[in-house]
């Protein structure tokens, strides 16, 4: 790692499936939300984003390639991703440091970026949380590595604090993509948003038993993205104002002590009563927004009819912006909630489910008569609805997973030229 040439690192980082939604921003320029929030970090074994980072004096320009393709960040300078390369030199580079060269140096600094998604983009599966979380740590680590003149191994979590609000600024959910886990995002008061900041309420390891099953509806790009769709709930949507005021606060409270406690029961309950109470702003929205489609709510009905046969809430939905599912629920249910699912909603792929050994243990997992019928009471039976093979396109089997992470050389997976710094992956 050097000033003088060209420095590279590659790392990954996480999605993030809210339980107590985000919709609304307090002030679109610091980019802080009306209400605070809360979300599983999914584990990166499943769905995760890589972001290769390289600085160089002699690059001409910033340049950004998102799957492959070349992204025209030139023709706003004031953008997102700026915000975040910005931010990140302003917190760690200001020229006070007796090691550190003079901020003027890395201000005429060019950075190569490339990143791509193991999961689909802009469908409503918190990419961009994944994403911006990567460019802040990538940036981080780089110019770190790059000022010690050595690798940086880890991240303290004071600095990983203060870069979830560098992080915000490309994307709000994605400053809780900065860690791993059960993490809130603090809405804050100041008017700068430098009190609007993520907090780990419980590491990854804190509830092993819980597991997460996405079902991917669609892996196409949604028709109303969620800042247009927030801007018009917020000026049009009186349910938002009562939900930010009367309802999160002590849905937050109440959420964060069932997480801790391990008690399904009510974090299922909160989780798919939140879910609902956001897509209800979302209709109440006008023009309305509908983000959930027929699948998404065959998939509300099947759960709902699923707890109904146990007596009590052992599997819980929730939907972001979009119509994937996401199903939260523990190991002893994980196999016959995916045979559920794999009935409503057959595939001929292969690569169907993401979890090959999960998958199979469905084919020799006894079929309760007792629970198909109460399904098919309540939802129909799966040839006599006309769901048709593809409403699903893919489903991840994933738990609770560690925040961003920095891979080594061996793990082969730089998306950059190290001798030119320019991208070298291309979508299959």
């Amino acid at each position: 790692f050097s000033l003088s040439s060209l420095s590279c690192l590659t790392v990954t980082s996480p999605t993030n499936i809210a339980c107590i939604k985000y919709w609304g921003k307090r002030d679109a320029g610091p980019n802080t939300p009306l209400n605070d929030s809360v979300s599983v970090t999914l584990h990166q074994d499943d769905l995760r984003t890589i972001t290769s980072c390289a600085c160089s004096p002699n690059f001409a320009e910033h340049m950004l390639w998102l799957n492959g393709e070349d992204c025209d960040i030139s023709s706003d300078p004031t953008g997102r991703f700026f915000k975040v390369v910005n931010g990140v030199l302003a917190l760690l580079c200001d020229g006070n440091d007796a090691d550190d060269v003079s901020a003027a140096t890395w201000s005429n600094m060019k950075f190569h970026i490339s990143s791509r998604n193991t999961f689909p983009t802009a469908a409503g599966v918190a990419s961009s949380a994944a994403g911006y979380a990567a460019l802040t740590y990538g940036l981080a680590c780089l110019i770190l590595s790059v000022k010690s003149g050595k690798a940086v191994a880890k991240l303290e979590n004071d600095l990983m604090v203060k870069l979830s609000g560098i992080a915000r600024m490309g994307s709000g959910s994605a400053c809780r993509s900065m860690f791993g886990g059960f993490v809130a995002w603090r809405a804050g008061i100041s008017a700068d948003g430098s009190d609007s900041l993520a907090e780990q309420i419980a590491p990854e390891t804190h509830w092993p038993d819980l597991r997460a099953l996405l079902l991917v509806v669609s892996d196409v790009k949604k028709e109303t993205s969620s800042t247009s769709g927030m801007s018009t709930s917020v000026a049009t949507s009186t349910l938002l104002s009562h939900r930010v005021s009367h309802v999160v606060p002590a849905r937050m409270s109440a959420v964060e002590a069932a997480y801790k406690s391990k008690d399904f029961t009510e974090f299922g309950r909160l989780t798919m009563m939140d879910s609902n109470s956001f897509h209800a702003c979302c209709a109440d929205t006008y023009p309305p927004i509908f983000y959930m489609n027929d699948s998404s709510r065959l998939i509300v009905n099947m759960i709902h009819a699923y707890n109904d046969f146990f007596g009590k809430v052992v599997a819980a939905y929730t939907f972001d912006a979009g119509p994937n599912a996401v199903i939260y629920t523990t190991t002893g249910h994980l196999v016959p909630l995916l045979q559920l699912f794999l009935r409503y909603f057959p595939s001929q792929r292969d690569d169907f489910v993401s979890n090959g050994a999960i998958w199979r243990q469905t084919a020799d997992h006894k079929v309760d008569g007792a629970l198909a019928d109460k399904i098919e009471h309540a939802v129909g039976r799966p040839p006599e609805i006309g769901v048709k093979e593809g409403a699903v396109k893919k489903i991840y089997c994933t738990s609770p997973g560690p925040g961003p992470r920095i891979l080594l050389e061996k793990d082969n997976e730089c998306l950059l030229d190290p001798e030119t710094g320019l991208n070298t992956y291309c979508v299959e």
